[in-house]
């Protein structure tokens, strides 16, 4: 059962050992304490519906809210305390492109505004209804989970967009094959949520990202069908693919997705390596992607983000001993740890690898074995659970993600990390920053960040300190001419910050192309870029 008011299955959890919960404390002190409100008093103050309920739409409270927040930490204050301000009036679960035909349709008449709804991780408000006089039906498309068709001569497989990650690779694997696109959220995200978001996988380096990865399908616009082939290249002008990738269902709902596949790994495996500093890690990364070596992750951890996931572990006895040794090898405080993963088939993985460690070693790295990097594979999709584990002892999490050119990494890496430190400085708050480059290519990283701090005992205070901190990195970003996003689109959070990326020009572009598609303007309005 999906939790109501927090991250993932109701089943699961993850429990912080002794060890790691002082380690919190030690650099946060106390959590708040305030209580998070009951699922009742919610749904008491929910207001009444503005659709009927019918034609393959539900308007029970409990789904309503269910559909009202994603995982922004906006979303966490304002669902835990019980401030979800507008929650939709409605929820279809459309089962084919014809059902959603029929809900376009019908809400272009009634003046009625759709909301597509994937897997509900956005973490940038991609989903939540905004305050308007219109009523508000969300598209729940999870019930489009099927793979359609697979062309093994092409390695092309054509899905439902609706299906989830999990579900998605068990209808491969069974064939042979993978898509091989895994972000943190694959238990839960969707492939029609991927491609309208612009994701990006843990693999990518080898995969690809999601634009590598989509080949074509079909997107539902209040202005009809448009189709898009999946045909391996065309000069034939501008490619119809390009915005639908990123669209954020502002311009439809996409239905139906083709995929390019490739066979499933014969061999995996994740090492660990630790470098004696930033500079020589990033180093590392940076050569490795330009040697263009197959592996098919790179992940370096700086040292705030390398002493915090050791300490989370949860093995203190281990982590001494490794200490240890690694003080002896000349990896003292500074030491920066990477995560490499090498995917293969049995002849190709031992060349791969080598070849590896060859680069590492000459930036100075000291290869550790799998033993870290199989605890990483292990908790890769559990590790979001943390989140419900950190809010309950009182302790609010978020994430910051950007990308740049080699050249502008370190210095773009270090004004977000220092406009954190001031605008918590301002505040008076502890807090708890680290960060690591989650994504490399030839010519540049994503940096993604994560900072902790105490929730206080007025959730509306908890959520203004992060409005002073999103804002003051968001600004640094965009002063050092980073993406405002790499993997988690623009939702509400982000698109203040668009026009300084895009340009007046750009900006026009593609409000046009919204117009066109969706001219009433009723497809997931005030999110993305054709706001």
């Amino acid at each position: 059962m999906r939790r109501w008011n927090g991250w993932g299955d109701a089943t699961v959890d993850y429990p912080l050992p002794q060890s790691a919960r002082s380690f919190v404390m030690d650099a946060l002190g106390e959590g708040g304490t305030n209580e998070d409100a009951a699922l009742e008093s919610i749904l008491d103050r929910l207001p009444p519906a503005r659709i009927q309920a019918g034609n393959g739409i539900n308007t029970d409270p409990v789904e309503r809210l269910l559909h009202a927040r994603g995982q922004s930490l906006p979303d966490w204050v304002a669902i835990r305390s019980g401030q979800i301000g507008r929650a939709p009036d409605g929820v279809g679960f459309p089962e084919t492109t014809e059902h959603v035909r029929e809900h376009l349709k019908r809400a272009a008449k009634k003046g009625v505004l759709l909301i597509p709804y994937g897997g509900g991780t956005s973490v940038v408000g991609h989903i939540n209804p905004l305050e308007s006089d219109a009523p508000v039906l969300t598209l729940d498309l999870r019930r489009m989970n099927r793979l359609l068709d697979l062309d093994e001569i092409s390695r092309l497989a054509r899905f439902q967009a609706g299906v989830t990650g999990p579900a998605l690779e068990r209808q491969l694997n069974a064939h042979g094959y993978t898509l091989g696109h895994f972000p943190q959220s694959w238990e839960f995200s969707t492939l029609g949520g991927w491609i309208a978001t612009r994701s990006t996988g843990q693999q990518s380096y080898f995969y690809g990202r999601i634009e590598d990865l989509f080949a074509g399908g079909s997107l539902e616009t209040p202005a009809g069908t448009l189709p898009l082939p999946p045909l391996p290249a065309s000069a034939a002008g501008p490619d119809l693919r390009q915005a639908t990738l990123g669209c954020e269902g502002r311009l439809g709902v996409i239905t139906e997705a083709v995929v390019r596949i490739c066979p499933m790994p014969e061999k995996e495996a994740f090492y660990g390596i630790f470098f004696r500093s930033w500079d020589g890690g990033a180093e590392a990364a940076r050569s490795l992607a330009q040697s263009r070596v197959s592996v098919s992750m790179i992940r370096l951890s700086d040292p705030q983000e390398t002493l915090t996931t050791l300490a989370l572990a949860g093995k203190p006895g281990l982590i001494r001993s490794a200490d240890v040794v690694l003080r002896w090898l000349g990896a003292g405080d500074g030491r920066c740890l990477m995560i490499l993963g090498v995917s293969a088939d049995q002849v190709k993985f031992s060349r791969i690898k080598s070849s590896a460690l060859r680069v590492i070693r000459s930036c100075g790295g000291i290869p550790a074995g799998t033993l870290v990097g199989e605890h990483w594979r292990k908790s890769r999709f559990r590790s979001p659970y943390l989140r419900n584990t950190l809010w309950e002892q009182g302790y609010a999490l978020d994430t910051l993600e950007t990308a740049a050119p080699w050249s502008s990494v370190p210095a773009l890496r270090q004004a977000i990390l220092e406009s954190l430190d001031l605008a918590f400085q301002g505040k008076a708050i502890p807090l708890l920053r680290f960060s690591h480059l989650s994504h490399v290519y030839p010519d540049g990283a994503s940096i993604y960040v994560t900072f902790l701090y105490p929730r206080l005992d007025d959730p509306a205070e908890t959520l203004a300190v992060w409005k002073t901190a999103k804002h003051a990195a968001s600004e640094a970003i965009v002063a050092k001419r980073g993406t405002i996003s790499h993997q988690h689109g623009l939702g509400i959070d982000h698109l203040p910050y668009l026009p300084a990326e895009k340009g007046s020009l750009g900006m026009t572009m593609l409000q046009a192309i919204a117009t066109a598609l969706d001219p009433k303007g009723i497809m997931n309005p005030g999110k993305g870029w054709g706001s």
